[in-house]
């Protein structure tokens, strides 16, 4: 099946960083992070023709060197990977590889440096022109640090996007994670750095891991303003999400000014997946995508690297939510009630003995309260809000109750 809507509208030219080599980012079975998740995404945004379309391209991405890591990492935490990647059986709990979250496996160095490369690919092909949108659905590694794995993640890919962008000349970055926990790790990384925004929409510290991301958490000396958190209470569904997003992101990046948008499109948020609390549908992350798509239209000409993140229904939920990331990357964005293709749906069903998802969205009413219609401080979405505009909002010259 091939779905082409909106032909006449220009065609943004767009890199997918897209390879099998990918999948070998593999903590075993039984592990949440299943590669899978990458082999369905591809196969369900190929069976929609987006693969196919002129002016998108797909790029297999290269292993990171260990200089081009050095970027945003410690050399010495490179090295360690490096060694645990060859003897898996000497861990290094200390650096956070060979944990329960992080298990090691021979060539992890490896696989998670080509999800690292797959970010920086995209970054080179919008310094040199060669693409306008860029996405990295197997990347969006958020919770990796300076010189520690965490959740999941070994190598930040998005932090060093972000890195090599300012390295090639681009004067500020907006990064913008939707992911259901907080960015921790590309937070921390640019703390400091007054030229990167980082704004992270997450369910509350107070029920997730990593335990933070709240309001007062708003970057370091010189940078104060830049790091923005929306802790937003365990249960939130579309209304309130979409609620807080556009009650926060729009106005800091209107006031911030960002060159390129960097976003971390997590669908751990889904109302079904079994790790999170939040409860979203694939026709709300698809909004939330299109919404980064527009900012980036308004602001930074267009640039924008989109990449994956968490999600953990891997057969119903990661595969419609990261094609409809890629279709409205490429600007041709698959209407929700579009039938899941039916070769797609047989090979899901033979493979993995399960009925897959008919149609591309969950079937719901989107609506969402304007932030202009007022302040209910009985809501606990709504305070969440305020506490995020009211310790930002004034760095930015705007006001936290009207702006």
């Amino acid at each position: 099946m091939t779905y082409l809507p909106g032909l006449s509208q220009p065609a943004p030219p767009t890199v997918v960083a897209w390879s099998a080599d990918m999948t070998a980012y593999n903590f075993g079975h039984g592990h949440p992070m299943a590669p899978e998740r990458m082999e369905l995404t591809a196969r369900l945004a190929r069976s929609l023709g987006l693969f196919a379309l002129d002016h998108v391209s797909v790029a297999a991405p290269e292993v990171a060197t260990d200089s081009e890591l050095a970027a945003v990492h410690a050399p010495d935490y490179v090295a360690a990977v490096r060694r645990v990647s060859a003897d898996p059986s000497t861990p290094d709990e200390a650096r956070g590889l060979g944990t329960e979250d992080d298990p090691a496996f021979a060539g992890m160095h490896e696989a998670a440096a080509r999800l690292a490369g797959g970010s920086l690919l995209a970054a080179t092909r919008i310094l040199d022109g060669s693409a306008l949108h860029a996405v990295n659905f197997g990347g969006g590694m958020h919770h990796a640090a300076r010189s520690r794995a965490s959740g999941f993640c070994i190598y930040n890919d998005a932090a060093l996007a972000v890195q090599r962008l300012l390295d090639g000349g681009v004067g500020k970055v907006a990064y913008i994670d939707v992911d259901a926990h907080h960015g921790d790790g590309t937070e921390s990384i640019f703390w400091d750095d007054p030229r990167v925004l980082t704004l992270s929409l997450h369910e509350t510290g107070m029920t997730l891991f990593p335990g933070t991301g709240f309001a007062n958490e708003i970057g370091g000396p010189g940078a104060e303003g830049t790091a923005v958190n929306v802790a937003l209470p365990a249960g939130t569904g579309d209304a309130g999400w979409l609620r807080a997003f556009y009650a926060v992101v729009p106005q800091l990046v209107a006031a911030f000014e960002p060159e390129v948008i960097v976003s971390q499109h997590g669908c751990d948020s889904h109302r079904t997946d079994p790790l999170t609390h939040l409860k979203l549908s694939v026709d709300g992350q698809r909004e939330a995508a299109s919404a980064v798509a527009n900012l980036a239209g308004r602001f930074c000409g267009g640039r924008w690297i989109a990449t994956g993140g968490g999600g953990y229904n891997v057969l119903d939920v990661v595969p419609r939510s990261w094609s409809h990331l890629v279709a409205i990357a490429a600007g041709r964005p698959v209407p929700l009630r579009t039938a899941v293709p039916q070769d797609w749906r047989e090979y899901v069903e033979e493979k993995y003995g399960t009925h897959a998802p008919a149609f591309m969205g969950d079937d719901v009413e989107l609506w969402w309260r304007s932030w202009e219609v007022g302040f209910d401080p009985n809501d606990a979405v709504d305070r969440t809000v305020m506490a995020t505009r009211k310790e930002v909002f004034p760095l930015h010259g705007l006001d936290p109750w009207f702006d």
